[in-house]
């Protein structure tokens, strides 16, 4: 099956063919013609296998030919979790529209928001934006959205996971009624699923790949190694297996920027690129990877699905996520639009939970090694041997054994809750126990004299002595 059968125009056709691509991915496929008829679409896919064009093509198709677009409005309303994500998509969508008469804008937080505003004051066709940035541009009037036509939530899992939900309830809020809208994501959670029942409009679900899966493309296994030898490992690695391109993935922003200082003195040149860095430091590093400047880019998850690279041969996990579907997004960085790639873990024996999490995940076990020179002092233990399971509540204690007398023999209070003896019942021997105690606690003090009592005793002995 080509583009053409897809019912694309000549315009986009062009478009596509200049940028290498002939054959569409299994997403595409099924999701073009859906959304080209206007219906909602729900679409799940692998990372990397092409969901934005799914969406950035026949969204263009829709819009060109129509109303032109007034000023501060906008047609078309794509929102991303990152603004790495957010710059890649907006890249997508200026490279397809090339031969439309269309006009689009990317706006996001962390720089200053006057350009942004200017942008918009003629208005856009497609706006491609982070939700807290375009609350912002709204507040100040620079964004009106009574022309929106389609809204596409990409990358939407995330979005959730970053805390958006406020946001995007209060965007919708604001948007017109009558609207197409598309979900685009990795996995289908059950917050998505809640989502989309608030959101969409008998919408057509899509599937492709197996649920939480990573790309059959990328071959995966790890390296079983100490933790304080990781950085070393690495470096090792590097250098030996002659890896000219490699991004790396830290669990903090401090592991980031002292894992670049160690590469650094291994003669290794690397970059970081993480939610501590300004936009203009993310765009600079991201850039001199992507043109080979640097040979390593290490980055936390936060940045994982806004990195798109052409022909990425290696992902390495430094640390292991704490969040199971975050390796998949990070592996989905390499083996896209099906070239092959592969997907390394530095395993550490403390991080044996993390290792189980991820594999019952992707539902097999990833292939160990040991490299020569780092055999670890404390190995990875068999995650198949391990018997993880979920913390029971504590039982309440047993009440106590207390004789009852009666007709039928003795029984204990236990045996009567048992029998259906009420709560009442059940409590009322405790409750009696509690009042004899009272009752001699009483008697002890009426036998005993207080303490006012003992001082007088003792002042008027002391006054018949002196006498």
């Amino acid at each position: 099956m080509s583009f053409s059968s897809l019912g694309l125009s000549e315009s986009l056709l062009r478009a596509i063919a200049e940028n290498g691509y002939s054959i569409p991915f299994p997403i595409q496929v099924r999701a073009i013609p859906a959304v080209l008829s206007g219906r909602d679409v729900m679409a799940a896919a692998e990372t990397g296998t092409g969901k934005t064009a799914g969406f950035t093509l026949p969204l263009l198709q829709r819009l060109a030919g129509g109303k032109k677009v007034r000023a501060n409005h906008i047609r078309a309303l794509v929102l991303t979790p990152t603004r790495e994500l957010a710059m890649q998509v907006y890249e997508s969508v200026a490279t397809y529209c090339k031969y439309l008469s269309l006009t689009s804008a990317v706006v996001y937080g962390g720089v200053k928001i006057n350009p942004q505003m200017m942008k918009l004051r003629g208005g856009v066709d497609v706006l491609v934006a982070t939700p807290g940035r375009l609350l912002d541009l709204f507040s100040q009037n620079a964004v009106k959205f009574a022309q929106i036509e389609i809204l596409v939530l990409d990358e939407a899992d995330r979005l959730l996971d970053m805390g958006f939900l406020g946001d995007i309830r209060k965007i919708l809020d604001l948007l017109p009624g009558k609207r197409q809208n598309l979900l685009f994501s990795a996995t289908f959670s059950d917050d998505i699923r809640v989502l989309t029942d608030q959101l969409l409009r008998n919408p057509l679900k899509i599937e492709v790949g197996p649920k939480n899966s990573a790309a059959i493309s990328v071959k995966q296994w790890l390296y079983e190694v100490d933790k304080n030898r990781k950085a070393a490992l690495l470096s090792h690695l590097i250098r030996n297996k002659g890896w000219d391109q490699v991004l790396v993935f830290t669990r903090t922003r401090d592991g980031a920027d002292r894992l670049v200082a160690k590469l650094a003195r291994d003669g290794i040149s690397a970059t970081a690129i993480h939610g501590d860095k300004s936009q203009e430091e993310r765009i600079r590093a991201l850039t001199a990877f992507k043109e080979g400047e640097v040979r390593v880019l290490v980055a936390t998850d936060i940045v994982a699905r806004g990195i798109d690279i052409n022909e990425l041969p290696q992902v390495i996990n430094f640390d292991l996520p704490k969040v199971p579907e975050d390796y998949i997004h990070r592996i989905g960085r390499t083996g896209r639009a099906g070239l092959q790639g592969e997907g390394i873990s530095l395993v550490s024996a403390d991080e044996v939970q993390l290792l189980a999490a991820i594999e019952g995940l992707i539902r097999r076990k990833l292939v160990r090694e040991v490299e020569t020179g780092f055999i670890p002092t404390h190995n990875v233990p068999l995650t198949r041997e391990l018997k993880v399971r979920p913390k029971k509540p504590k039982k309440p204690k047993k009440p106590k054994q207390v004789q009852e007398q009666g007709s039928s023999g003795s029984r204990s209070v236990g045996e009567g809750h048992k029998n259906g003896t009420s709560r009442n019942n059940r409590n009322s021997r405790p409750q009696q126990q509690r009042a004899d105690k009272t009752v001699d606690t009483d008697k002890v003090k009426e036998a005993t004299p207080g303490i006012k009592e003992s001082r007088k005793l003792r002042r008027g002995a002391a006054s018949r002595k002196k006498h």
